[in-house]
């Protein structure tokens, strides 16, 4: 019902509700809806051409909303130009312990330390499967907890595999602050064993199934410059098509004060804005063009988009913000970066 309503009258009812309540309660709505309703994009293309892909718009949905795929068909109604599902990880996992996720209102921040909770990439194929969408969708894969992060790169490529023939392109995740150690792979030698190992299957599920689907790498925002440096060297040499900037951060400061600054977990929303764009400009600078960057975090409104694209972004998503300003910031954003 509360689907039904404008957001700003739904949104009080949405915030006195648990976060994560309420998180599920919107996908199980999303999903019935999805169900019925047909699948439209209000927004009139404007097109532009990224990793060899065009897409209606710049403005995608970034991962995290809509973990295991069930919401494909209603999310597509609300003017995406692309939508990226998960992180979903090989086996089913539930993720860290609860409470796991935390509301900042007076700063539109989130704390989330979820931990890839998700039903595994087996079910989310299932879903994509049924959802009528066919529009561009990116498949954000990640590893499983219990896996040693020695063998990390085993579950990467099990990702990989899976999703190859459902995804528009797929993208590696491993700057999530929730699961112990996975920051270690945007290490300089971990990193570059990890690109090695799936530009290699890559090449193999070319040849398999006739076409390349794109791969997207998502960095984290608490990088120095030397590690951006090392990593901008990574995605040239391997020839990665795309680079994500960025994840949520481990940062306080723009949030010290706040009732549940001092969750552990990763901070997104508009606290992140400064420090992920300045990623981007950053990247920007080391890649020259030649590694089409992909931004999100703290992008509240149209401004904030167009202001990712100033830094040298070619595409913008976002996910928080939808929490505190709802469906219509798609419209706001997509009017804002129209070239």
């Amino acid at each position: 019902m509360l689907l039904m309503l404008p957001y700003c009258l739904a949104k009080p009812f949405i915030f006195a509700l648990d976060p994560e309540t309420a998180h599920n309660l919107a996908i199980v709505g999303m999903r019935r809806l999805g169900a019925v309703a047909p699948v439209a994009r209000p927004l009139p293309d404007t097109p532009v051409q990224v990793m060899g892909i065009e897409f209606p718009n710049r403005i995608g949905l970034a991962a995290g909303l809509d973990k295991n795929g069930e919401c494909i068909d209603a999310l597509a109604g609300w003017g995406f130009g692309f939508l990226e599902v998960g992180t979903v990880t090989p086996r089913p996992q539930p993720g860290n312990p609860k409470p796991r996720m935390f509301r900042l209102p007076p700063v539109e921040g989130i704390i989330n330390r979820m931990g890839f909770n998700n039903q595994g990439i087996d079910a989310l194929i299932a879903n994509v499967r049924r959802a009528k969408f066919r529009g561009i969708l990116g498949i954000n894969i990640g590893k499983n907890a219990d896996t040693p992060i020695e063998r990390a790169v085993d579950d990467y490529l099990i990702g990989l595999d899976k999703a190859y023939a459902h995804a528009s392109y797929i993208t590696v995740n491993i700057s999530s602050p929730n699961t112990q150690n996975l920051r270690a792979l945007q290490g300089e030698s971990e990193l570059d064993a990890l690109l090695g190992a799936l530009k290699a299957r890559q090449t193999k599920l070319v040849q398999q199934h006739g076409r390349q689907v794109p791969l997207a790498l998502k960095i984290a925002p608490d990088l120095d410059d030397t590690q951006i440096t090392n990593i901008a060297d990574a995605l040239r040499r391997h020839r990665i098509e795309a680079v994500i900037a960025t994840n949520t951060t481990l940062d306080r400061n723009r949030v010290a004060g706040q009732q549940h600054a001092e969750e552990t977990g990763g901070l997104s929303g508009a606290p992140l804005f400064e420090a992920s764009t300045a990623v981007v400009r950053k990247l920007a600078a080391a890649l020259a063009g030649e590694v089409p960057i992909i931004a999100a975090g703290g992008v509240m409104d149209g401004a904030k988009a167009k202001a990712k694209l100033a830094a040298g972004a070619q595409l913008v998503q976002i996910y928080s913000g939808l929490i505190y300003r709802g469906p219509e910031l798609v419209k706001d954003c997509v009017t804002a970066t129209r070239s």
